[in-house]
């Protein structure tokens, strides 16, 4: 197990982490990384909220389904609500 990740690993770690992807050994790679590194665990803050953010408007869709402008209003008013409070 590699305790010591560079910022590039952490992300990479972090972005399968959002989809359940990451091995239990690299969980642990991030998390040490991130007691350490504050550059990345603001980006995994950031990556955790437009999941949090988006994840309400999937749907499995084909490709004549897109947002409707009320929920890119939505979508926008969340993201400037929760960037302020950062």
């Amino acid at each position: 197990m590699k305790l010591m990740l560079t910022c590039d690993e952490a992300t990479a770690i972090c972005d399968k982490n959002q989809y359940g992807e990451a091995s239990i050994t690299e969980k642990i790679s991030l998390t040490f990384h991130l007691l350490i590194c504050k550059y990345c665990k603001k980006y995994t803050k950031q990556n955790n909220l437009m999941t949090r953010l988006f994840g309400q408007f999937l749907t499995h869709c084909d490709e004549t389904h897109a947002l409707s402008e009320e929920d890119k209003t939505e979508i926008e008013k969340n993201l400037k609500k929760e960037l302020k409070k950062n």
